[in-house]
């Protein structure tokens, strides 16, 4: 009975307990799944509604250099010295001073005179700090927009405290006020060179009608949203009631934790890498080669083993390094929000190489003095280059030095950046002052000066000779695809075998970016059939970084119509967008564009509306307008091609090149209006409807000798200020042969084959010309 009775009464409490379970249950489930919808956009909300949860990283972040990357000129921001000093360059008297709250520069101006200007903007905060002066402001721009900003040469020296003038690279002259170099010049705006890395969310807004700006920015620096993206979600969720993060959503933030590290770096390599930009929607937490072309080892910017030569930014290297390939990352060593190291010295190596006890931060490792500057780890595997004066920043691919490629291929190394200083008394004199830095040293070389490249070379072998007697057996002297490269760039043909099987190499043996420019090598320097032959096999696997397979991708420009359009037109819907890019220029390029038609040639011509978007992110640089002329005039549009070289004249009118292509491209149509009828109506659409056809196409000849003619003076003046450069000769020799100048041409041309005597066709156009001058007596 009593049993009874107590089985009744547990059977409530059990009926109870299950509906509790079952309503707790179900007051979850609703609250995750009634999250945001799966559409919602985040939007950027600025850094003070991240400070409410993340004071210690805000405070960390304050005074950094990213929150100092630009800032409003204020007494708090300005850095330099502005009360009345005068700061002499180039025979001009600059002066740096005071009108109540603005801070002004009395310096040459575009137009040569000396005058005032208002610094509006400092920039950066150390090693130095640079100023900038708005031009072409709208005059109906609202408060939040910005006019054209130039950057000042006059810089501050934050360490050394003083004024220093901070020239181009290798132009030792005055720059004259027309200059691209000046400061006044595209080389020197803010827009084109600096922005997007110095500020949060910004659109350049360059009207091409009008040349004018409207940029905006969310924040004026690099702020959270920069690197986190875009916060009012993260922020909605935050202050929200449930037990959830997003199930759509996550925390509304770009993921940059977890075992993979390629979410973060990805996020610090827009800024932290050398790179032209495809799409300006990009945020944190997007895949980089959707926004994004890395530029390749080329030979101007990296040293043949991938050393850098001139500024990278960091992230190129990074990705040569076997720490990439084992999935370290940047806040391994930098704190993410201070951008400071770690550790100090080098506890930043050991505090993850440690192994056995002393084996690394000894002098049995390093043989150098403990606590000198050989015994620090950054010095011989992180060696610096200085950029702008006073910038020295290290090379981030992280190598064991290799004084033995120095001796075999010519490429700098860490040992002998430090000890070619030993060589400085067997060099003259009047040239010692000159060479301070290691880079001094490897320039003066690379320019032909032998007693110097004697000295690097001596060094050179003196370091491998004691690199050898230290390490013996155990000397790391594996391949290395710096010799590669450097026996494509020499014509070494015995190398190709050897570049054909690296390009294929699994990524953990083979850097991608060393194999996409192995791959891009190939084709430049001749060899397009292998180059086009590795291509195919690189594309047969869709795994493939984009990087490679978008280098293939390049590479089939050079092949056939048909094998282009069978292996190129499936990429046209390919996931990375850096692949889809290079295809359909490829795909135009090659001439399968050409032989599409119906379903075909639509979804190509989709794609070529997305390469013009891209392009026209830079629509304030005339190259922009002359890659979208050429693609028009490949592919029969030359409406669209004389519009685009138009722009590109009234955009940068000083630049040589477009005047010289549109000319090129109506001495076509007038050569070909004889037998096609699409040269004969492409003459007749650009010239007027009214008129004979051979009328129009004498005004399309005028037209043509009159670009020309405009061209001149500015091949004149690139000719002059390039002395050194072969190309730069011929097209100025050329272009003085079309004018009618043989004299002129043939002292061009001529200079143009004593700089490069291995170029065929610059001593072949001489001698051509030479005969032509001897048969008509000149």
């Amino acid at each position: 009975m009593l049993l009874a009775l107590r089985n009744q009464l547990k059977r409530p409490l059990t009926l109870v307990f299950v509906s509790l379970v079952v309503l707790i249950t179900g007051v979850v489930a609703a609250d995750y799944f009634t999250g945001l919808p799966k559409t919602a956009v985040a939007t950027y909300v600025g850094r003070d509604a991240c400070v409410e949860c993340h004071q210690t990283e805000s405070l960390a972040f304050k005074g950094s250099h990213h929150d100092l990357a630009m800032d409003v000129a204020t007494d708090e921001s300005v850095i330099g010295n502005f009360n009345d000093v005068v700061f002499e360059h180039d025979g001009l008297q600059n002066r740096l001073f005071r009108d109540g709250d603005r801070f002004m520069v009395h310096t040459e101006g575009p137009d040569g005179e000396m005058q005032d200007f208002e610094v509006k903007y400092v920039f950066g905060v150390d090693p130095l700090q640079q100023y900038m002066v708005e031009f072409d402001r709208d005059p109906e721009a609202s408060e939040d927009e910005i006019g054209r900003l130039q950057v000042l040469r006059i810089s501050w020296d934050t360490q050394r405290k003083e004024w220093f003038y901070l020239r181009p690279p290798d132009v030792p002259e005055k720059l004259e006020p027309d200059d691209p170099l000046h400061w006044t010049g595209v080389a020197q705006r803010w827009q084109t060179m600096c922005a997007d890395c110095h500020s949060t969310n910004l659109k350049t807004n360059h009207d091409v009608e009008t040349l004018t700006y409207h940029t905006t920015f969310s924040e004026i620096d690099v702020s959270c949203e920069a690197c986190h993206g875009p916060a009012s979600l993260h922020i909605e969720l935050a202050r929200g009631n449930s037990l959830f993060w997003d199930r759509h959503h996550g925390y509304g933030l770009a993921h940059l934790k977890g075992e993979d590290a390629t979410g973060q770096l990805e996020a610090c390599a827009p800024c932290h890498s050398r790179r032209s930009v495809m799409d300006a929607d990009y945020q944190a937490g997007d895949p980089f080669c959707s926004h994004f072309n890395l530029e390749l080892l080329r030979g101007d910017t990296y040293h043949d083993d991938g050393q850098i030569k001139d500024e990278v930014y960091v992230y190129g290297s990074f990705v040569q390094s076997k720490m990439f390939h084992k999935g370290i990352r940047c806040t391994d060593c930098h704190d993410p929000h201070s951008l400071e190291l770690k550790h100090p010295g080098n506890e930043t190596c050991t505090s993850c190489h440690q192994h056995a006890a002393g084996k690394y931060d000894v002098p049995s490792h390093h043989h150098h003095a403990v606590g000198s500057e050989g015994a620090k780890c950054v010095n011989c595997h992180m060696p610096h280059t200085t950029y702008m004066e006073v910038d020295p920043r290290r090379d981030h691919s992280l190598r064991v030095p290799r004084p033995d490629l120095s001796v075999s291929i010519g490429t700098p190394n860490a040992c002998s950046s430090c000890h070619v200083k030993d060589q400085l008394e067997s060099i003259s004199a009047d040239k010692r002052e000159s060479l301070t830095l290691y880079q001094d040293w490897l320039l003066a070389a690379s320019e032909g000066d032998e007693e110097v490249a004697d000295a690097i070379s001596k060094t050179d072998q003196w370091c491998d000779e004691a690199c050898e007697k230290w390490y013996g057996d155990n000397r790391q002297t594996p391949a290395h695809y710096g010799e590669i490269l450097a026996g494509l760039r020499t014509g070494d043909s015995g190398i190709v075998s050897k570049a054909l099987r690296y390009v294929t190499q699994p990524p953990e043996i083979a850097p991608v970016l060393a194999r996409a420019t192995t791959l891009d090598e190939l084709l430049q320097n001749g060899r397009g059939r292998e180059a086009i032959s590795a291509a195919k096999t690189v594309l047969k696997d869709p795994s493939e970084h984009p990087i490679l397979r978008a280098t293939a991708a390049r590479v089939l420009g050079a092949s056939s119509p048909s094998d282009a359009v069978k292996i190129l037109t499936p990429l046209l819907k390919d996931s990375s967008r850096l692949v889809r890019s290079e295809a359909t220029k490829a795909l135009v390029s090659s001439g399968g564009y050409q032989t599409l038609s119906g379903t075909r040639q639509k979804q190509a011509d989709l794609a070529i509306d997305a390469i013009e978007d891209e392009l026209m992110l830079a629509s304030d640089r005339a190259g922009a307008h002359m890659a979208w002329a050429s693609l028009s005039e490949q592919r029969g549009d030359y409406l669209e091609a004389v519009q685009a070289y138009e722009n590109a004249i009234r955009v940068q009118p000083e630049m040589s090149g477009p005047r010289t292509n549109y000319a090129a491209m109506l001495d076509q149509l007038v050569a070909a209006a004889g037998q096609s009828r699409a040269a004969q109506s492409a003459i007749v659409q650009l010239f007027g409807g009214s008129g004979t056809l051979d009328a129009l196409t004498k005004l399309a000849s005028e037209k043509a000798n009159q670009l020309r003619l405009d061209e001149l003076p500015l091949l004149g003046r690139d000719a002059k200020l390039a002395s050194d450069n072969a190309d730069v000769q011929y097209r100025y020799g050329l272009a003085l042969y079309l004018s009618g100048n043989l004299p002129a041409a043939e002292k061009q041309l001529q200079r143009a084959a004593e700089l490069a005597p291995d170029v065929e066709i610059f001593s072949t156009a001489l001698k051509l010309l030479q005969e032509r001058m001897s048969e008509t007596g000149q």
